[in-house]
């Protein structure tokens, strides 16, 4: 028999705080660029508590900085407010922005990427500062709603350009990205690959298919290039990051008649890179394959990210490690696998970056969902690192 959907939590009691503000959170339709008053509702909290609140708006972004305490190193914790679209919501279990709890698992788009993670660092925030009001050290919250988004380029990326600017510094963060793969704290980031896409143009000659030697065919000059690029080694990877991979996204050409030679043809493709190789090298040597083969071509790069780690015997790596043994009772695997998170833009500013947060296994699809019982241990674990970072537990 399947359980009725319902916004209380399994107990009979009042929802616990960080379920509570989940559900809030969850509750506003804050797809990308969108906050929908996530970040205002965050900010009056934490103001209430003695954190200093600024508020950065670029363009359609809103992102919020907050910071507790003066002097000494600063940990941050890293998060966003926006989400991807819902997909068709008559796929959905529940309606995606009505939060629903059934069978122990909280539903609602945005419960692990990272409604709830944003949620356990409020309360983990609030908890800490109300046992330790005048702490060591500096203690800050960055939120944007611009990381699910294409360009990412008013988020964290356009903050990081404001800090540097004026001289703010971070010394940790705490990325609360679903790091986790089948039990909350089983897998923590220490670091991610560099991402460097291209968008390529090839221009050929159009013409009849009868009548090749008036046409020059762009998919034919491209494909022994492509050969070249997709068999090419562009780096043997090193003792924390897999070799570079080369993929190519999308491919297109032609007119949509099969007697026609077509004019152009168009690629995307990406590169994932570690730091054993650099983004201007993987630039120059994919043009040189491509001037090897004679293309009439023009190259747009885009780089949206460098390879990042924070290395072993790190304070913040050992630390967080440290939290998932004892408080999760997990041997945490550290990892630089995945995607890019926001981490990328805050660690060229000499922090050391650790990303941890729920089970990712249902992120970005239909039904996603957090365990409720890994929601409400979340706070801990935040609360835990928190303490043992400015010495004060």
């Amino acid at each position: 028999m399947t359980t009725a959907p319902s916004n209380r939590p399994p107990s009979s009691g009042p929802a616990s705080p960080v379920l509570a503000l989940t559900l809030d959170l969850i509750r506003r339709r804050s797809v990308t660029p969108e906050d929908a008053g996530c970040q205002a509702a965050i900010a009056g909290r934490l103001a209430r508590i003695g954190f200093r609140i600024e508020h950065l708006r670029y363009g359609e972004v809103d992102n919020l900085w907050a910071v507790h305490g003066e002097g000494g190193p600063t940990l941050a914790f890293l998060g966003h407010t926006d989400v991807v679209p819902s997909g068709p919501e008559n796929a959905w279990r529940s309606p995606p922005f009505e939060p629903a709890i059934v069978d122990g698992r909280l539903y609602g788009r945005g419960a692990a990427d990272m409604k709830g993670s944003v949620a356990a660092m409020v309360v983990a925030l609030e908890d800490f500062v109300a046992a330790h009001p005048r702490h060591p050290g500096r203690l800050a919250l960055l939120l944007t709603s611009d990381e699910e988004g294409p360009t990412n380029l008013d988020g964290v990326r356009r903050v990081a350009e404001h800090f540097r600017a004026t001289g703010e510094r971070i010394d940790w963060c705490v990325v609360g990205e679903p790091s986790s793969k089948a039990r909350l704290g089983d897998l923590i980031r220490v670091g991610r690959r560099g991402s460097l896409s291209g968008t390529l143009l090839v221009r050929g000659v159009q013409g009849h298919v009868a009548y090749p030697e008036l046409a020059k065919n762009p998919i034919h000059a491209f494909a022994p290039a492509l050969a070249e690029l997709a068999a090419e080694r562009w780096d043997e990877g090193n003792a924390d990051f897999p070799p570079t991979s080369f993929q190519v996204s999308n491919l297109n050409a032609g007119t949509g008649a099969t007697n026609v030679i077509p004019g152009t043809l168009g690629a995307l493709f990406n590169f994932r890179f570690s730091t054993a190789s650099r983004a201007e090298d993987l630039r120059a040597r994919t043009e040189a394959i491509l001037d090897r083969h004679g293309l009439d071509y023009r190259l747009d790069w885009n780089l949206s990210g460098e390879p990042f780690l924070s290395p072993a015997g790190g304070r913040l790596r050992e630390t967080v490690a440290a939290a998932c043994r004892e408080l999760a009772g997990v041997e945490p695997e550290q990892s630089t696998g995945g995607g890019t998170s926001d981490g990328r833009f805050i660690a060229p500013l000499g922090a050391e970056v650790v990303e941890l947060g729920p089970v990712n296994a249902t992120i970005h699809k239909v039904d996603e969902c957090v365990a409720v019982d890994d929601l409400e241990r979340l706070p801990a674990l935040y609360r835990a690192i928190t303490g043992r970072m400015l010495g004060v537990e």
